[in-house]
């Protein structure tokens, strides 16, 4: 049973998406009352950001007396889970696991343009860093050409005799396929599954992170070809007896026709963006094994249970919708996990492709790193709500309640209590002077007043340091600087230059231009007293770092990110060296009188030496402070504020100096009580933001959203005053495909009404397409008769979104508007008027896939409208909507599946 599909609904097993099985428990179906065990398959998908929430619902929801299995293979806080089931359906759970592969994986790394694997994690699980420090030379060496001679004879030594690469049939394989073009034509990529189905590791699934790469990426291996001539027979007659349904337009569509000569070479594509026939056709042929090398995204490691001798990265960094990140230990053991099949292989084989340097703490934490955790992802949405606030004595916070997010915050509770107490131990334990309450009265008096004087003196320097009282003294290379970065005091430097960013003060487009970018209006470049952070790196040996030390004169410029300030003590002075840095007027803490001599070339190391020796003479000198210039008689500071803070400072220096924790103890050991009374007040602070986080965690979890969204509803007319559910809202319980409080604001102002069929659809799928629009205007191009209604759909959403402002939930009415996307509102409405998929496909600018999808979403947010427009009898509106669903289930797009 899925949401288009019902076969034999009365079978004593019945397979269905849990959307069918929330539905039924929604509406009290009579079918939940014979169920007596229900399946969960890849469980950890209750972790995923849109539909986890429908799998949450769906096991709260489950009567108690129904028994459950949970299947998953990727979920380290299984006993958290297993004690959340056992809590909210009061029964026994338990985990039945094992904790090693039955087929055990040899990890590789390739470089680009490198000679050959280097083996990092062997089938017992020993990480090899040599081998990894030589992959990353490699890497480092590389020019990123086609390689050398020796690439392939180097991972066939690197792969060994892995799964019977080393007979007679791998030799002659490799006299087949050594043909079709020379060495050096071949990407890494295609050199990669050369040597892979050489060795007779094949199949191969080469995952990667874009459609377009997928493709990219078989297409170069076209002139390849991994079977034989029965094999080609059997892949031309499945192929040719799945495509048979088609219609004869259909059979020309161009992804139809692309795809056969790739398959009868027994190479396969599988993508988001295939059609689902192409697709099914694919994993079929796979499953076979009459694909040997196979193209894919990340999809198919999920929910897919094919796997292969062999898996390859072709990268692995991947764009998360926000940057280009490394991938998650839980994704690599996802995908990785398809390598090595169970009976039939005795190892299985992971390449990683890389083509930038990796750190090895990044490498392990992917290779060695557990499986996503499996969190909570549950939200309320105002259909869960409506459908509960239906239902007689059933409070919506009870689903709330009983969420996995709920038990996991509840549990996070007795930690934090246990590490408040130990926090609060380690407070009490530290002793303030004589540890009198006394005592401790008179130094938090005096550690308040001095806290003030430090931030009056923060704010005096922040008026000494603008620009027109700091400026002139920096026009001249050579004075004597202490500055601080990020919290971290450098010390004293020496001033290099000066710089003013230019085109601030002009008018015009330039100017405003020139102000606009980021970063300091003013810099300076100081040398600095610093060390790399690179000597603090544990992993790099020891000869690295003498060799590091040698060369250190050779780097002139420093930056935070990369040096930190020397440890006087801590640090063996060899790593000391004096770098420029360039820094802000905020970084500057003080300025001295002293001016130093500074050489017109500071690049080559001598000359900073020799800065660096006139800087501690000075210092020498001057043993009680290098003199400072003084704010009001060189700097001219002379602002009314200044002044002010000047005199209030000055005051509490007086009341600090007669205190009797000044008079009573000396220097030392006046700074040493404040510090201890500075460190307990510190962690008593931490003790009372743990303890606040623990009673946040004992409440109930999203009950101040629970209540906005309940104005919402209240607001909108889906609800009275009183809680009780109106026409609006019941309406509104029929819809869970797109924004049921949108689409029903379109029903109820007579939108539909007005608008025909092929409109209709058109402007519902507004709401359902989610691919980005590269267009900054997205409805330019569009004929009147579908931007009218879009500008409707659009005031329809500013209601919606400024009632949900007005409730008090944080939302952008602009971005909110900005999600319906009129990309394929033409497609849809040719589409409705009987054209041909070919001709809608060049209407759209995505992958046919992605189209077919879409369409068959929008007839399930159609039959939904059906329902709804049935369940308040409207019955004109109901035939509207079953005639575009009608329209809408032809030809591809609703072809039945191979697998029925």
């Amino acid at each position: 049973m899925t949401g288009d599909i019902t076969i034999n609904p009365g079978a004593i097993c019945i397979v269905m998406t849990t959307e069918i099985l929330r539905s039924m428990l929604y509406r009290g179906s009579e079918l939940m009352r014979e169920v007596a065990w229900v399946v969960y398959d890849e469980v950890h998908y209750m972790r995923d950001k849109e539909r986890g929430v429908v799998w949450e619902e769906s096991i709260i929801l489950l009567p108690h007396k129904v028994r459950f299995v949970f299947l998953s293979a990727t979920i380290p806080n299984a006993k958290q889970f297993v004690q959340w089931i056992a809590k909210i359906h009061h029964q026994v759970c338990h985990v039945v696991y094992t904790n090693y592969r039955p087929t055990p994986l040899q990890h590789y790394i390739f470089a680009a343009g490198s000679d050959g694997l280097n083996l990092v994690v062997d089938e017992k699980g020993k990480f090899r860093e040599k081998n990894f420090q030589r992959a990353m030379a490699a890497l480092q060496g590389s020019d990123g050409g086609g390689g050398k001679g020796g690439m392939d004879a180097a991972i066939a030594d690197a792969i060994g005799q892995s799964g019977g690469g080393g007979g007679r049939k791998g030799r002659n394989k490799r006299k087949r396929s050594s043909g079709g073009g020379g060495k050096n034509g071949h990407t890494d990529l295609h050199r990669i599954v050369k040597l892979v189905m050489e060795r007779n590791l094949n199949p191969v699934i080469i995952f990667s992170f874009s459609k377009k790469d997928c493709e990219r990426y078989a297409l170069e291996l076209n002139r390849e070809d991994y079977t034989d001539e029965i094999e080609k027979d059997l892949i031309s007659q499945v192929y040719k007896n799945a495509i048979q349904g088609l219609s004869e337009d259909d059979r020309l569509l161009p992804q139809v026709e692309a795809l056969l000569p790739l398959l009868k070479k027994g190479i396969g594509i599988h993508h988001g963006g295939l059609l689902p026939i192409l697709k099914e056709i694919v994993e079929i042929l796979f499953s076979e094994g009459l694909i040997k090398a196979l193209f894919a995204t990340e999809t198919f490691a999920i929910g897919i249970n094919m796997p292969a001798k062999t898996v390859v990265f072709t990268n692995t960094r991947k764009w998360d919708g926000k940057d280009f990140r490394w991938i998650t230990s839980g994704e690599y053991i996802q995908m990785s996990g398809r390598a090595g099949r169970r009976g039939k292989d005795d190892r299985g084989i992971v390449i990683q492709m890389i083509d930038e340097k990796m750190e090895p703490s990044i490498c392990k934490g992917i290779l060695y790193g557990d499986p996503d955790p499996l969190n909570s992802s549950y939200r309320i949405s105002y259909n869960m709500l409506l459908n509960l606030l239906r239902v007689e004595d059933v409070d919506p916070e009870y689903l709330l309640r009983a969420s996995f997010h709920q038990y996991q915050q509840e549990s996070d509770a007795p930690a934090l209590e246990a590490q408040a107490d130990e926090i609060e131990k380690k407070a009490n334990a530290l002793v303030v002077g004589d540890g009198s309450d006394d005592m401790e009265s008179k130094v938090g008096e005096y550690y308040q007043m001095n806290e003030q004087l430090l931030l009056i003196e923060r704010k005096m320097k922040k008026i000494i340091r603008k620009p027109q009282f700091v400026g002139p003294f920096l026009q001249n290379p050579g004075r004597m600087i202490k500055c601080t970065i990020e919290g971290e005091g450098y010390g004293w430097g020496v001033l290099i230059s000066y710089k003013k960013k230019t085109g601030t003060g002009a008018a015009g487009a330039a100017g405003k231009m020139a102000s606009a970018t980021p970063g300091p209006q003013h810099t300076v470049d100081i040398m600095l007293e610093c060390v790399d952070r690179h000597f603090d790196d544990e992993t790099v040996n020891a000869a690295a770092k003498e060799e590091d030390i040698s060369n250190m004169g050779l780097l002139w410029k420093g930056s935070f990110r990369h040096c930190r300030p020397f440890k006087m003590g801590i640090d063996n002075k060899k790593l000391v060296s004096y770098r420029v840095f360039t820094i802000g007027l905020e970084n500057i803490e003080e300025i001295s009188a002293v001016r130093l001599f500074v050489p017109k070339d500071i690049h080559p190391e001598p000359g900073r030496q020799n800065l660096a020796k006139s800087m501690k003479e000075v210092q020498r000198r001057f043993p009680e402070g290098v003199p400072l210039l003084d704010p009001v008689q060189d700097m001219n500071v002379n602002s009314a504020d200044f002044t002010k803070l000047s005199e209030r400072s000055e005051a509490l220096k007086k009341r600090l100096s007669s205190h009797s924790i000044c008079a009573g103890f000396t220097e030392d050991e006046r700074r040493n009580i404040i510090c201890s009374y500075g460190k307990k007040k510190d962690l008593l602070e931490q003790v009372k933001v743990i303890r606040n986080e623990s009673r946040s965690c004992q409440g109930m979890v999203k009950r101040e959203e629970l209540k906005q969204m309940k104005r919402v509803l209240r607001h909108l007319g889906h609800v009275d005053a009183n809680g009780v559910i109106q026409t609006k809202g019941r309406t509104a319980c029929e819809i869970n495909t797109a924004n049921e409080l949108v689409v029903v604001e379109l029903m109820f102002i007579g939108v539909f009404n007005d608008l025909s069929v092929e409109q209709t659809m058109a402007l519902l799928s507004c709401l359902i397409f989610d691919e980005r629009i590269s267009d900054d205007d997205p409805v330019k191009g569009l004929k009147s008769y579908l931007s009218n209604p879009f500008f409707k759909l659009q005031e329809c959403a500013r209601t919606v979104a400024k009632a949900m402002i007005a409730c008090k939930i944080e939302l952008d009415e602009d971005e909110f508007v900005g999600k319906l996307n009129p990309g394929l509102m033409e497609a849809v409405f040719a589409w409705c008027k009987g054209a041909k998929f070919v001709d809608v496909q060049r209407l759209t600018g995505t992958f046919e896939g992605t189209t077919i999808r879409t369409l068959r979403r929008l007839e399930e947010l159609v039959r939904q409208l059906g329902s709804a427009a049935k369940a308040i009898g409207n019955h004109e509106l109901q035939s509207k909507f079953e005639k575009g669903s009608d329209l809408m289930k032809r030809d591809i797009v609703f072809c039945s599946s191979l697998y029925l």
